[in-house]
């Protein structure tokens, strides 16, 4: 009978299970471990968001430069080019907008094209990047001396021949070290730099 009491009471023993302490343990390693899985998850939407800022940026700037190319003539126009300028904020329209291209409107001259092709542009631009900023310019180098895209131009035009224009495009956006950056800021870069070459 003793030696049937001694084998119950070592089974019970064994049968118990885990303590309080150690689960309350294991509850505060999962938690730690679900914390860095929702970090993460917080720091990957925001590069995908950032990756397709980027992506839709390079889609407007490469779609600029074909309609640049498209009406040479009037791209390649060192003053009064309506292809050229800086636009940010609520500065977001040619001097002259047009729209022209509308169904059952015609346009006179090839300036009147680029005027309502840049009136429908640059209200996508504003539609898809959030304080997006443009500026189109005559630059043989949009970068500065530390290799780094500028928002800055050529002082010199490069004339009526083979001109290169570049298209920079910046928007607001958030830093590595989580601070916002808006376009307009003195330390902002353009995100995207498209130089484009046109020529008669």
């Amino acid at each position: 009978m003793k030696s049937q009491t001694l084998l119950y009471g070592r089974s019970r023993r064994r049968a118990r299970g885990f303590s309080l302490l150690e689960v309350l343990i294991s509850i505060i390693i999962l938690s730690f471990g679900l914390l860095g899985a929702v970090g993460l998850q917080a720091t990957a939407l925001k590069n995908n968001r950032d990756a397709r800022a980027q992506s839709v940026a390079v889609g407007l700037a490469r779609e600029l430069g074909e309609m640049m190319r498209a009406n040479a003539e009037v791209a390649v126009k060192t003053s009064g080019n309506p292809y050229h300028g800086e636009w940010s904020g609520a500065n977001m329209e040619p001097s002259n907008p047009s729209d022209c291209l509308n169904i059952g409107k015609t346009c006179a001259t090839t300036t009147d094209v680029a005027n309502a092709e840049m009136s429908e542009w640059l209200a996508r631009v504003e539609r898809s990047l959030s304080g997006a900023r443009v500026k189109v310019c005559i630059d043989a180098n949009p970068y500065n001396r530390d290799g780094l895209p500028s928002w800055d131009c050529d002082a010199t035009p490069a004339g009526s021949g083979n001109a290169i224009t570049s298209i920079k495009i910046g928007w607001t956006r958030e830093t590595t070290d989580s601070k916002i950056l808006q376009a307009n800021d003195t330390a902002a870069r353009p995100f995207v730099v498209i130089p484009v070459l046109i020529g008669k």
